[in-house]
């Protein structure tokens, strides 16, 4: 005797060899046995084979038509041996039976399963919206196939155009364009968006990464609603000054300007000017939603996302030819000694003489020429003499770093600026520490050290970054952190250092340029009426947020970077190419700031510098492919004569130097401080 029976959702059929109460043993035909429990077996039958079975059920039913069939099953719930009567019109024979079962089971539109072999017919209404479904499903199906194939010529399908960039960063992966895009992929035995790229989807890599960093950070698109733009006071005072700004030419969020005035006692004053956004957007008013949406502006070669709608940004920057609303921090000086003999901070209005730019001056205003007395260039004689202070202020400074217990600043780093224009991009080597870029960051510094204390003495909080003094080891102590009260920042070699000069385009320096006004209108009341007060909860909010958008603005701005040093590789054919070690495995481009790994590169001396052959590079993955073509032969003399200076500038390499981060302007003025979340790189950066 033989059996049918299921067993895991399928049907078998094989020779009974014993019973035992409520089980069989049961031998198939591969003369595996298995043991059947009597509520899994369906059918008994004497012939045909178990095989010939199966074989015989399998070609009935695929027979039977199954609309004739649910017509037959009725509405009642039933067994397939009773409605296998019914259609075939006598007593099914074996296979008739199990025929009827396997269609049973392969139809669960028709019919819905209620137990072992037993059935229901669908309602009708719920029949005909499956069917419908599989009708659409099906037709799905074919357009997906379509797809699929047109993917795999290379062309784009039309339904793929709008949503082109929906698909690879944020899809429907139930929707058959997404599926059909993986399945292309997958038989290409590439990635989505290379496949993208090579169909035109996207238009470069650089549209690819930049279109990822917009889905993540700017999902609704990175323009902004029309909305009023808040005018200034109008009983501000206007300064009795001609104050003039130093940046790259290509920024457009002038923060800052400088002015010097003679005094009639021989005292100087000395102006240092902030735009002052923060007289007209108020705490919780639609820019400032606007503003702390974004935390800042966006920088990338070639390109910026602003922090505040670009009429804000006109109105408030500090532009040349007009008199424009500023904050502004006035040292007096003794000319003879430099001596700091009063600070007053004042809310005005500030005429703008002049923007200085870097490109044009710095190969005129060298630290010889300042010596020398030379050159010829517009506010010469103010720009001397605060060469001459702010000496002696980062002199201050390094004093205060080395009583921390750190080693002398080192600002022999070289920088790299980045200009791009029609698709062709330029990769300008600047090295930092130049008279108008140690100008500009001395008195950033000073300005944000002295307004953090200013906010402290009021007991009013502000957003401060802090390095040194923390918890953990050496490089826990030292990592920059932000924090809501005055503390040290030894990398820098001040006691307390509050962001405060870009608040067009940091909304932690709009926030304490709040906090000062406050300071400035209310005096001792300020805890009272400033925007924050003490231990206000939203100011530890806004430390969090600005902290992780401003590290996800950096990340995206390293990746652009790294694109168009790929680009510059490309532009100018180099294959053949000069690199430093950094350390192991790690080289650096000299002409670019492009840092290499070389797995298995032979233990070579950091700083060392070697000819390298670029075998390729890749501008979706932004990775490089090179072989080490020549290393000096007089290597290991040369690494043995290292001395101070060389290791110096070996830091500077590596980014370990420790001043305050950002460059000028705004192919390179992006975070500000930014590298210095790590060791407070790059000086020149306090300056925006």
């Amino acid at each position: 005797m033989n059996l049918l029976f299921e067993e895991s959702g399928d049907f078998k059929a094989g020779a009974i060899m014993t019973q035992q109460g409520e089980s069989y043993q049961v031998e198939m035909a591969s003369g595996k046995r298995t043991k059947v429990k009597s509520r899994d077996a369906l059918l008994q039958f004497a012939a045909p084979s178990p095989q010939e079975l199966m074989q015989q059920a399998q070609a009935i039913a695929d027979e039977i038509d199954l609309d004739f069939l649910w017509e037959v099953a009725g509405e009642e719930e039933f067994g397939f041996a009773e409605l296998a009567a019914e259609y075939f019109g006598h007593a099914p024979l074996p296979p008739e039976a199990a025929g009827l079962l396997l269609r049973l089971h392969t139809a669960p539109v028709y019919f819905y399963k209620k137990g072992r072999g037993r059935y229901k017919a669908a309602p009708q209404a719920s029949l005909q919206a499956a069917l419908a479904g599989l009708e659409k499903k099906k037709q799905q199906l074919a357009v997906q196939a379509g797809y699929v194939e047109e993917l795999k010529a290379n062309r784009l399908p039309d339904a793929f155009k709008p949503i082109a960039l929906q698909l690879l960063f944020k899809p429907d992966k139930n929707g058959i364009e997404f599926k059909a895009l993986d399945a292309a992929s997958k038989e290409l035995q590439t990635t989505p968006q290379r496949l993208m790229l090579a169909t035109g989807g996207i238009a470069s890599p650089k549209d690819l990464h930049y279109a990822r960093f917009m889905y993540e950070y700017f999902p609704r698109g990175a323009g902004f609603a029309a909305i009023d733009i808040p005018l200034p006071p109008t009983d501000l005072p206007t300064a009795e000054v001609q104050a003039f700004s130093i940046d790259d030419v290509t920024t457009t969020e002038i923060d800052d300007a400088l002015s010097v005035t003679r005094l009639p006692d021989g005292k100087l004053r000395v102006g240092i000017h902030i735009a002052a956004p923060g007289l007209a957007i108020k705490r919780n008013d639609a820019i400032d939603a606007i503003a702390r949406a974004r935390m800042s502006t966006v920088y990338m070669p070639g390109e910026k996302i602003t922090m505040l709608p670009d009429d804000l940004v006109a109105a408030y920057t500090l532009d040349a030819g007009a008199a424009r609303p500023a904050l502004s921090l006035y040292a007096t000086l003794d000319a003879q000694t430099w001596e700091v003999l009063a600070t007053e901070t004042r809310a005005e209005l500030v005429p703008i003489a002049a923007n200085l730019r870097h490109n044009d001056l710095d190969e005129l205003v060298t630290e010889e020429a300042l010596a020398e007395g030379s050159g010829d260039y517009p506010h010469k004689d103010e720009i001397a003499l605060l060469w001459q202070w702010v000496q002696l202020l980062e002199q201050g400074r390094m004093a205060k770093r080395e009583s921390f217990g750190l080693r002398p600043e080192q600002n022999n780093r070289v920088d790299f600026n980045f200009y791009v224009e029609d698709g062709v991009v330029s990769i300008v080597r600047r090295k930092r520490g130049a008279p108008l870029d140690k100008i500009v960051a001395e008195l950033m510094i000073f300005a944000n050290s002295t307004w953090g204390k200013l906010m402290s003495d009021h007991g009013v909080p502000g957003i401060y970054r802090a390095q040194g003094g923390g918890a953990g080891g050496w490089a826990a102590k030292m990592q920059v952190r932000m924090v809501t009260h005055a503390a040290p920042h030894q990398g820098l070699g001040v006691d307390q250092y509050a962001w405060s000069t870009s608040p067009l385009r940091r909304y932690t320096d709009l926030v304490n340029q709040w906090q000062i006004l406050a300071c400035i209108e209310h005096g001792v009341t300020a805890p009272l009426v400033a925007p924050f007060k003490p231990r206000d909860a939203d100011l530890f909010a806004i430390v969090s947020g600005f902290d992780a958008a401003y590290s996800g603005y950096a990340d995206f701005q390293s990746t652009m970077e790294r694109y168009w040093c790929l680009r510059w590789l490309a532009q100018e054919n180099a294959r053949t190419v000069d690199a430093v070690v950094l350390k192991d495995e790690i080289l650096r481009l000299t002409e670019i700031p492009l840092v290499l790994r070389m797995p298995g590169l032979p233990a070579l001396a950091r700083g060392l510098q070697v000819k390298l052959d670029l075998l390729r590079w890749d501008e979706v993955d932004l990775t490089v492919e090179a072989r080490l073509l020549e290393v000096p032969a007089a290597a290991g003399q040369a690494l043995a004569d290292l001395g101070d200076e060389e290791d110096d500038i070996l830091d500077g390499l590596d980014g370990e130097s420790d001043g305050e981060d950002g460059a000028e302007g705004d192919a390179g003025e992006q975070a500000a401080a930014d590298a210095a979340d790590d060791a407070e790189n790059k000086p020149a950066d306090a300056a925006q």
